[in-house]
């Protein structure tokens, strides 16, 4: 029988090793970021009160971009954040292209699950709410591009409403953390979430002109396929408070 080359048995060896130590590698992921196959409750964190400007103070002179965001999710470990919701954090990072938002609350519902989040460096809207654990994994419910506008704008009612307010428009909803979504069955067995945007006469400040209800829609595994227009709330009356922007019930 012939003998193997030294060589040659060694470099086996070595290919061994080496493909070894890329499988633990790969596997031995830290365990937060492997549990992000499922987003869960055990990535809500609530910071300190100072944890804002301790993380300005320590990030605020870092050479932006990406820098910015590394230090900043630095700063939430050693404040004390779980490795979940670190990990939850750079996720919505790359995924949303570069919004830096924590999670601060969750509501099991399935196959599509609720998540708040707390957009600490954003000027307005600094809340915000996620469908997650579907597919695609995050959908941004305050993403503007995804409502059924066109059909929002064929229907008498905002038709109507722009004779009133000529310049309305939507608005993503600034979502407060005390209302869920409702949540109703979906056509061949699937699930769509309800949910309100204000309609708004310009700026941020500008007329309140009423609130846009709209249909999140998902099949029966999760897929995500589009939002559907549902109609108009009226405009409160002057001098009332303006209701949130969100149709649900309280948290259980």
């Amino acid at each position: 029988m012939r003998k193997a080359p030294l060589f040659a048995i060694i470099f086996g060896l070595l290919s061994s090793a080496i493909a070894q130590n890329q499988t633990v590698s790969q596997s031995g992921m830290p365990g937060a970021l492997a549990s992000m196959s499922k987003i869960s409750p055990s990535a809500v964190w609530h910071p300190g009160p100072t944890f804002l400007a301790d993380a300005h103070k320590a990030c605020d002179n870092a050479p932006q971009p990406p820098s910015y965001a590394e230090c900043f999710i630095a700063q939430m470990s050693k404040a004390g954040a779980p490795a979940t919701a670190v990990a939850f954090t750079k996720m919505l990072y790359r995924q949303s292209g570069g919004d830096m938002g924590i999670m601060s609350g969750f509501n099991p519902v399935g196959p599509v699950d609720v998540a708040w989040v707390e957009y600490p460096l954003r000027a307005n809207t600094n809340n915000g709410l996620l469908l997650v654990n579907g597919s695609p994994k995050i959908v941004n419910a305050e993403d503007l591009k995804l409502l059924d506008q066109k059909g929002m704008e064929q229907s008498f009612q905002y038709q109507d409403l722009q004779n009133q307010f000529p310049k309305v428009g939507l608005w993503p909803g600034d979502r407060d953390g005390t209302t869920w979504p409702n949540t109703q069955q979906g056509p061949n067995n699937g699930l769509q979430f309800i949910l309100g945007y204000p309609l708004i006469n310009g700026c941020h400040a500008c007329a309140h002109a009423g609130t846009a209800l709209f249909t999140w829609n998902f099949d029966a595994q999760g897929k995500f396929f589009g939002t559907t227009f549902m109609g108009l709330t009226p405009a409160p009356l002057p001098g009332a408070n303006t209701p949130p922007a969100s149709s649900g019930s309280s948290q259980p």
